[in-house]
């Protein structure tokens, strides 16, 4: 419909010899590409005694936990605290999608401009 009407008015223009002007518009966008990279990281960023005492807590928990046990909790504890610290010294490796961005001018619309009747009209339309 609107390309008819624009067909319309700029034929009528152009018969009485108003002049018609189409612009095309462009605008700049960010198009991101997608890859993908594997991150790997060494230990899991605490120190060894952080990783022994948090490991402590749960095998201490786990040993106080264990019926007719007699210092459970202690060997619990100990046990806990240097498989955590052994765990968490291991290299842990996971894929990641990271983007790289591309600036690019694309077309956006266009624009057309004429005199009918003695107005000035404008319309945006897409090719």
């Amino acid at each position: 419909m609107l390309g008819a009407i624009g067909v319309m008015f700029s034929s009528n223009a152009l018969a009485s010899g108003n002049p018609v002007t189409v612009q095309d518009n462009y605008k700049n966008v960010i198009v991101k590409n997608p890859y993908s990279v594997e991150v790997c990281t060494q230990g899991n960023g605490q120190s060894d005694l952080s990783n022994f005492l948090s490991g402590a807590l749960i095998g201490g928990a786990i040993g106080n936990n264990i019926p007719g046990e007699k210092g459970g909790g202690a060997i619990g504890a100990i046990i806990g605290g240097a498989l955590n610290t052994e765990k968490n010294k291991a290299t842990t490796c996971k894929i990641e999608t990271r983007y790289e961005e591309q600036r690019k001018t694309v077309y956006s619309h266009s624009t057309i401009t004429f005199d009918y009747e003695g107005k000035q009209y404008t319309l945006n339309f897409k090719k």
